[in-house]
């Protein structure tokens, strides 16, 4: 296991605690095991769709009971993150409910005239109206922000474009690139030892990704441990120049040697 103490845990939710909306094996106990021991914790997610009463509800569907306040998004990181910027400041946002929720609640006013933000986030009705209108707000000046890089996502038919696509988009026609505040950006993991009130040196995190778990994990000083429940195979490890601190099969096996 580890010579460190580790009392607060970060875990990534797809392909670590549940694949396709069905719980993966050892998810719903280890979630239960924390709670239960009263362990601090937070389930971590790059996707900005969401609110966290809806992904509380969809994983309570996969038998897996996580309450809303575990639940850090990375909606909720770019709005812990503009709050502290310029609190009270404006933003033209392109997104879902997850993310307008959580900009609004962070106190900023949505606008699309002489905004301070143009924020993009995961949504599956992107126009070429909005798209033209965050161009054109960044190139008067708005600074840009995305929640997150993935340039693609998951669905039932195939990879669907996701933020990091379209912030390209806008990118090629701005020449101003985003900041991203999601995974990889040890900014997401930050945050989320913040809202715990958690220390590096006794926080581990879970993930399934060698290119955004665990090389942000690495680079906040967490202790990391890869699963090969969803993206990442033990093959995948040995092409990159850092290792996790442990590589488990799956969240049961973290269980059983707890």
């Amino acid at each position: 296991m580890t010579d460190r103490k580790i009392d607060c845990w970060l875990t990534d939710m797809d392909g670590v605690l549940v694949h396709e909306n069905k719980a993966l094996p050892g998810a719903a106990e280890l979630i239960d095991h924390w709670r239960e021991t009263k362990t601090r914790f937070l389930v971590l997610t790059n996707n900005s769709i969401f609110t966290p009463r809806d992904l509380s509800a969809r994983l309570a569907r996969s038998g897996i009971e996580v309450p809303e306040d575990k639940l850090w998004t990375s909606a909720l990181a770019t709005a812990a993150f503009l709050k502290d910027q310029v609190p009270g400041g404006s933003a033209h946002v392109i997104g879902e409910a997850g993310l307008t929720t959580a900009i609004h609640e962070a106190g900023f006013v949505m606008t699309d005239v002489s905004p301070d933000f143009v924020i993009l986030g995961e949504t599956r009705t992107y126009s070429f109206e909005a798209i033209t209108k965050a161009i054109r707000l960044i190139n008067d000046g708005a600074r840009f922000i995305a929640t997150n890089p993935d340039v693609t996502g998951p669905s039932a038919e195939g990879v669907l474009p996701a933020t990091g696509a379209v912030a390209a988009l806008i990118t090629a026609a701005t020449k101003r690139e985003p900041y991203y505040v999601g995974k990889p950006n040890p900014m997401m993991f930050r945050s989320a030892m913040n809202k715990l009130g958690a220390h590096s040196e006794r926080t581990g995190m879970i993930g399934d990704r060698m290119d955004t778990d665990v090389v942000a994990g690495i680079e906040t000083g967490l202790h990391t441990v890869l699963v090969l429940s969803g993206i990442a195979s033990r093959e995948d490890v040995d092409r990159y120049p850092f290792r996790p601190h442990q590589i488990l099969d799956s969240v049961a096996d973290l269980l059983d040697g707890d």
